[in-house]
């Protein structure tokens, strides 16, 4: 009987080692890394960062009352532009309001607008896309032909119809803007569960008598939540546009709540003789909307399975 001799495993190169054991990188790590190579996703998230801070502080930092008037300093200019008083970095405005409290003020109703609305929204169309898209029938016929009579009407001219029955006010302005984003989030998720639905992992779990709401919720939902996230990133700037625009037209938010659309629409009569009135609130909403879209397009890329290959 031949001898079998005993089997030696050779080394494996330097090189075959590196390779078959690559670093591992942490969760953080991939999160920041697509951030910090665009400087303009960087600048966005300090800016709304920044915007938040002073939402938060601004009975702290604001340096008058928003509300309180000085008619002796009406229209008074910038003093960072050459105005003769310092008490008012910003200027004023026809009543000698400062200009710098009052936006300090208005961004804490833009955040909060923009932020209630889209979870009102969002966790509304979120449930009608997972139950019309896992039930089907009669419900999703009766959900998907109200979305289509919603988006057969133009937005803003709904809103507008709403507010002059409702009133002004700022909930009411929220429930509007929240209840009329509903759509976008149902027929997205709709769209997701009808195609997770037949997966392997849903049949499954119905062959093991797991209870429909458990599959809902505990298995769809997290495979078809990615793109409402997406779509809530988005739809926090539109609904601070849509906000400013409805205080705009005196529709929006209560007169004596400083917001940056009402202070836009306070400074549309004084544009050749006081361009501060309308130039810094404008600003303002430009510079949020900018930055909240950036971090939009940060957040589609990270939940992107396409571009994950790509940021890393």
């Amino acid at each position: 009987m031949s001898r079998v001799e005993p089997r030696t495993t050779l080394p494996l190169p330097d090189t075959a080692v590196g390779l078959a054991a690559p670093p591992r990188r942490s969760t953080l790590s991939r999160l920041l890394r697509p951030l910090l190579r665009s400087w303009l996703r960087l600048a966005g998230v300090i800016v709304l960062l920044l915007v938040v801070l002073i939402a938060l502080t601004a009975p702290l930092i604001a340096p008058q009352d928003p509300n309180a008037g000085d008619l002796v300093s009406r229209l008074a200019p910038p003093y960072v532009f050459g105005g003769d008083n310092p008490a008012y970095p910003l200027g004023t405005d026809g009543l000698g309001r400062d200009i710098l409290s009052r936006m300090i003020y208005g961004s804490r109703v833009s955040l909060l607008v923009g932020l209630s609305s889209v979870a009102i929204g969002g966790t509304l169309g979120v449930v009608l896309g997972l139950l019309t898209g896992y039930y089907g029938g009669r419900l999703d016929a009766i959900v998907m032909r109200l979305a289509d009579i919603q988006l057969a009407f133009p937005f803003i001219l709904l809103a507008i119809a709403v507010l002059a029955v409702l009133g002004q006010g700022l909930w009411n302005v929220i429930l509007v803007l929240g209840f009329g984003g509903w759509v976008g989030y149902a027929r997205v998720v709709r769209g997701q569960v009808l195609a997770q639905k037949q997966r392997d992992y849903v049949l499954a779990a119905r062959t093991l008598g797991v209870p429909n709401r458990t599959i809902i919720f505990r298995h769809l939902l997290p495979n078809c939540i990615t793109p409402a996230i997406v779509i809530a990133t988005f739809a926090v700037a539109a609904n601070i546009i849509a906000e400013a625009g409805l205080s705009f037209l005196g529709l929006g938010v209560n007169v004596e709540i400083p917001t940056w659309g009402s202070m836009l629409a306070d400074g549309r009569t004084y544009l050749d003789t006081a361009w501060w009135l309308a130039t810094f609130p404008g600003l303002a909403i430009f510079l949020v909307v900018l930055s909240i879209n950036l971090i939009g397009d940060w957040v589609r890329d990270l939940l992107d399975p396409r571009m994950r290959n790509v940021m890393q």
